[in-house]
């Protein structure tokens, strides 16, 4: 069975997804929709449309899932609802927090018009999050720690670059030292927020900037640097350009907990992830979950769905008694 796929923004994300379908022996990309003139729009695909999205609804019936790459912030509770009315979908949205509403959201469009979406596919949520629930399962005496990087935040990043006298900037999230390994040695330690990650900044300034007023902006700027030891280093575009232009990230998660009649025996589980691209890793998770969908249509499994309701072997070109032979 071969899936069709439409990519819904070219962004990062979308450019990801092209690779990953690429990839896929058993999924065909039909057509790239993106919100920019069609025409502007190279991709890599020879062949494969690109197409305005004021025309999706034409391609109804030319696509088996749609996969979302928009935004979490104000793409995404728009767009998925309403393409869940026309296609089965998959997204990343990432703010978790928000994510039970637009589970409810999602879930009432795909179910009334008999598709299947699933939402918050990538590794945060999504890798990291089963992770977290296989781990509570099976130590549930125990306490649980998620730290992320070394890796650009592509968030943080884009929030100095909107400091008066910025020209540009990247931002990493780095895991602290001592703290992952209190966690490791099973001692359960309390973190708070700033035990827990550093942020290192580094930016180019425009001509003229003040540099001291850049630093003090960006190291008490709430809900971003406030509550974490912020470095801040100023270098040029040259040195940016050529040092930090990639987009690596990763992260582990770790449940230490214990068993026995007094919880005498401690046992460790940990999940890492070193990722060179974070967008194409993600992507990569998205197009395994993009099986998962199609089968799940097939079956008629309507409505909203998220990495927990997934079965390990949907996600797998491989038959069952493949991956019995294999893996198991």
């Amino acid at each position: 069975m071969t899936t069709r796929v439409g990519i819904y923004g070219y962004g990062n994300l979308g450019k990801g997804i092209e690779c990953a379908v690429k990839a896929a022996s058993d999924m065909e990309l039909v057509a790239v929709f993106t919100r920019r003139d069609p025409a502007t729009v190279k991709i890599l695909t020879e062949g494969v449309a690109v197409v305005s999205v004021n025309d999706v609804e034409s391609y109804k019936d030319k696509i088996d899932v749609m996969i979302l790459c928009g935004g979490s912030a104000t793409d995404l509770p728009v767009q998925t609802p309403a393409l869940a009315k026309l296609f089965n979908v998959v997204d990343s949205f990432d703010t978790h927090a928000k994510i039970p509403e637009h589970f409810a959201n999602v879930d009432a469009s795909s179910k009334g018009s008999k598709h299947v979406a699933l939402i918050s596919a990538g590794w945060d949520p999504g890798m990291f999050s089963l992770n977290r629930l296989y781990a509570n399962a099976v130590l549930p005496n125990g306490k649980d720690y998620t730290f992320w990087g070394k890796g650009v935040s592509q968030g943080h990043s884009d929030a100095i670059r909107r400091i008066e006298g910025v020209q540009d900037a990247k931002q990493y999230t780095c895991p602290v030292d001592s703290a992952l390994e209190a966690v490791r040695s099973g001692s359960n330690p309390d973190l708070t927020t700033r035990q827990k990650h550093t942020r290192l900044c580094y930016v180019v300034l425009k001509e003229g900037a003040d540099a001291k007023k850049v630093e003090e902006q960006i190291k008490t700027m709430p809900n971003y640097f406030s509550d974490y030891d912020t470095t801040v280093n100023f270098i040029s575009q040259e040195e940016l350009n050529a040092n930090h232009s990639g987009i690596p990230h990763g992260g582990f998660v770790i449940r230490s907990g214990s068993t026995g009649v007094n919880g005498q025996n401690k046992h460790i589980i940990e999940y890492s992830l070193k990722l060179d691209s974070n967008p194409e890793f993600t992507a990569s998770v998205i197009v395994a979950y993009t099986r998962a969908v199609a089968r799940l249509y097939k079956e008629a499994s309507f409505g909203c769905k998220t990495v927990f309701d997934i079965a390990p072997a949907y996600l797998s070109p491989l038959s069952g008694e493949e991956l019995r032979a294999t893996m198991l």
